[in-house]
């Protein structure tokens, strides 16, 4: 008999949003706001707005103390990271997963490219990665998100692109497979970045400030740089777009490379290693769904297959 799935999360996400948005009580039923919705509902996170508020429900494995270590973090940076609004996970639903509130900021407009905030992204990175590792902060989890998005596609089953992905991925040193701890963890490092990470607050017309803090620690800081890295090494970031973010990380004062010269003895491994993981995370989706990789899947996988035949293959003279 196969086992029921869990129960959603999110009719009690909604109301525990609902509550925060309306700390008086008075709309219990009937409330006419409306700025209401799921914003995503994945097995590693669901998030509910209910006007300015936002609740998310964090992944069943989730750490509740170290989730409120780095909710401290967010509180304690307030022009980088945005703040919760309450310093501790609540928990919600069977199996627990913790639950944090969050003001709503506004996303970036994925129908404006050319509006994306790459030089803004990198001087809160760079302010980031200057501010203190709090004591009894976990690492940066950056590596261990890539281990799972290979061993997801090893449980995919038969690709004819996997052989190529996991080749890549064995060329990588240990560190960045997540299998021994990071070369330093004295640098209080973001873990995900990506535009999807970015939002302004107040919104609609706020700052930019980074969110999602379920991967922050300390750890290697070029793994934050390392996706716009890697997008430009496979030709999907536009060398002007990569060449202003690190301008803007490095006049910053970002210490992920050095302030003037190549950045990509920095980059290389951190760049290799998000590149596998877009291209493990494609292969399994494309999978699930029965279809072929798109043209951006077979761009990484394809620069996969490239990482193990050409030497250094994601440096900077080998984007194309």
């Amino acid at each position: 008999m196969t086992a029921a799935p869990p129960p959603s999360p999110l009719p009690e996400l909604a109301d525990r949003a609902r509550t925060a948005a309306h700390p008086d009580g008075t709309p219990d039923t009937g409330c006419a706001c409306a700025d209401v919705g799921t914003l995503a509902d994945r097995p590693d996170g669901t998030v509910v707005r209910h006007a300015h508020v936002v609740a998310k429900a964090h992944a069943p494995d989730t750490d509740p103390a170290a989730l409120a270590r780095r909710l401290a973090v967010a509180a304690a940076l307030p022009g980088v990271l945005l703040p919760p609004l309450r310093p501790r996970p609540a928990a919600t639903g069977t199996p627990a997963r913790p639950v944090t509130l969050w003001p709503y900021g506004a996303p970036v407009d994925p129908g404006a490219p050319d509006d994306a905030p790459w030089e803004e992204a990198a001087v809160l990175l760079a302010r980031l990665h200057r501010a203190p590792v709090p004591d009894g902060l976990p690492p940066m989890r950056g590596p261990l998100k890539a281990a799972r998005a290979v061993a997801r596609l090893r449980a995919a089953g038969p690709h004819p692109d996997t052989p190529a992905v996991l080749r890549a991925w064995s060329a990588l040193p240990p560190w960045a497979r997540a299998e021994e701890p990071q070369p330093h963890t004295g640098t209080l490092c973001h873990g995900d970045l990506h535009l999807g990470q970015l939002v302004r607050h107040p919104a609609p017309g706020g700052n930019w400030l980074l969110i999602d803090v379920d991967d922050l620690g300390g750890g290697v800081p070029a793994w934050d740089l390392a996706r716009p890295a890697a997008w430009f090494a496979c030709g999907l970031l536009p060398p002007g777009e990569w060449s202003r973010f690190l301008a803007a990380y490095r006049a910053a004062g970002g210490p992920a490379v050095p302030p003037a010269g190549d950045p990509w003895q920095a980059l290389d491994v951190p760049a290799r290693a998000l590149t596998v993981q877009t291209a493990a995370r494609a292969i399994a989706k494309a999978a699930a769904d029965g279809r072929p990789l798109d043209e951006v899947e077979r761009v990484v996988v394809d620069a996969c297959a490239r990482m193990t035949s050409v030497p250094a293959e994601l440096k900077a003279d080998g984007a194309k």
